[in-house]
């Protein structure tokens, strides 16, 4: 499937509205995330619209909230906005307190049409392998950068996956478990030094 001016449009758009923006606790520019779920996406099945909608998927979230919504409408339609929308745990200023946010945001996964379903497992596998890197070269540093910290991120990717099985049974979400399952067990093996002798307890 050819992608169209609008995927390019899209990214041009993407890119504006996430130029200042960096992953969180790194220097890499914010680009790189939306790049990959886009790509993640595509390579698992997504339409036009999907792949605009995961380039697109956490600007209500992170950059203006009703107003980019509308801006979004405007350009792209309202199927690529129904997608984001459905991406996004909060649009609002402060945002809820993070659990009620993610208990929000799976039990929304588990009434979401394919499509939110699609670029929101697209966009955790990246997140996920994100962890999985990022945790072998820092240790337990990495879990500094989370909100929920190391047992509330663990607690979140694994029930989403559980939840994503049921929903959203696919290549993708099995990929989304493998993933998850190898930084659980990175974990569990790092927590099991530190319980051997001589390992400083």
């Amino acid at each position: 499937m050819p992608l169209s001016q609008r995927f390019e449009d899209a990214l041009v758009f993407a890119h504006r509205l996430h130029a200042q923006q960096l992953r969180k606790g790194t220097a890499i520019p914010y680009i790189s995330h939306l790049l990959a779920v886009a790509s993640i996406a595509l390579e698992y099945g997504a339409t036009e619209e999907e792949a605009i909608a995961a380039l697109l998927h956490d600007a209500i979230e992170d950059q203006g909230g009703a107003a980019v919504r509308e801006e979004i409408r405007r350009r792209f339609g309202d199927r690529v906005v129904e997608i984001v929308n459905g991406c996004s745990d909060a649009d609002v200023i402060p945002k809820p307190p993070w659990k009620e946010r993610k208990e929000a945001y799976i039990a929304h996964m588990r009434s979401a049409p394919p499509s939110v379903l699609l670029v929101s497992a697209a966009d955790k596998l990246h997140n996920a392998r994100t962890i999985l890197a990022d945790y072998r070269a820092m240790g337990e540093a990495l879990w500094e950068r989370f909100t929920g910290g190391k047992e509330g991120t663990l607690w979140y990717y694994r029930t989403l996956v559980e939840t994503l099985r049921i929903v959203y049974p696919s290549p993708l979400v099995e990929e989304l478990d493998r993933v998850v399952t190898e930084i659980e067990q990175l974990v569990a093996r790092q927590e099991n030094q530190k319980l051997l002798p001589g390992s400083g307890r």
